[in-house]
C-alpha cells in the first residue's frame, strides 16, 4: 500500500529560507479533519470535542518563541471579547509539560493548548507540518459550530504574526 503525501516546497519561509510543508491544507467549506492531540495533563484531546463552539484553531512552531508568545497572548485577550461561544485552541510540537508551564507563566486562561508532538496528526491533516524542522507552520483556521472550516490563513514567513483582524471577523460572524 503506497501512502501518497503531498509536499509543498517553499510554501513557507523561515527568515527567507524556503521550507517544505507536508500534507494538503483543507479547503474553506470542507469538514475539518479530525485529529487527536495531547492536552496539558497528557489526556487525549480530539478536535471534534469542540463542536458546538466556534473554534479558532491556531498552529504555531513553538510557544517558546517571542512571536508565538505575542500571538498567543493576543488571541487570549481577543477571545475574552468574543464570548463563551468561541474557543481558541493553539497547537504546537512543544511537549505538553512545556505548554502547561508556559500557559501558567503567561497567565493564559482563554486559550487551550495541545501538543501534536506524538504523531504530527494535525500537522499532516491540515498541511502545516514542516518537513525539515518537524514543527508546525504558523496558520489559523476558523471552524464553525458544526466543524466546517470557514476561514484559513497560512502565514508565509514564520517569523511574522498572522493578520488578526480577518480571523477575528470570521469568528465574530459565526457566533
Amino acid at each position: 500500500m503506497t501512502h501518497h503525501t503531498t509536499h509543498h516546497k517553499g510554501a513557507v519561509t523561515f527568515k527567507g529560507n524556503p521550507l517544505t510543508l507536508v500534507g494538503k491544507m483543507p479547503e474553506v467549506g470542507a469538514q475539518a479533519p479530525e485529529a487527536a492531540l495531547i492536552g496539558n495533563g497528557l489526556e487525549k484531546v480530539v478536535l471534534s470535542s469542540f463542536r458546538g463552539k466556534v473554534l479558532i484553531l491556531v498552529t504555531v512552531p513553538s510557544l517558546d518563541t517571542s512571536v508565538c508568545d505575542t500571538e498567543t497572548r493576543r488571541f487570549n485577550v481577543e477571545a475574552a471579547g468574543l464570548g463563551d461561544g468561541v474557543q481558541v485552541l493553539t497547537v504546537s510540537m512543544d511537549l505538553p509539560f512545556a505548554q502547561k508551564r508556559w500557559c501558567g507563566a503567561a497567565g493564559i486562561d482563554r486559550v487551550v493548548t495541545a501538543s501534536d508532538h506524538r504523531d504530527a496528526a494535525l500537522g499532516r491533516a491540515y498541511g502545516v507540518l514542516i518537513q525539515e524542522l518537524r514543527l508546525l507552520a504558523r496558520a489559523v483556521f476558523v471552524l464553525d459550530r458544526e466543524g466546517v472550516i470557514r476561514y484559513r490563513q497560512l502565514v508565509e514567513e514564520m517569523t511574522e504574526e498572522p493578520d488578526y483582524e480577518p480571523v477575528l471577523a470570521a469568528a465574530r460572524g459565526l457566533v
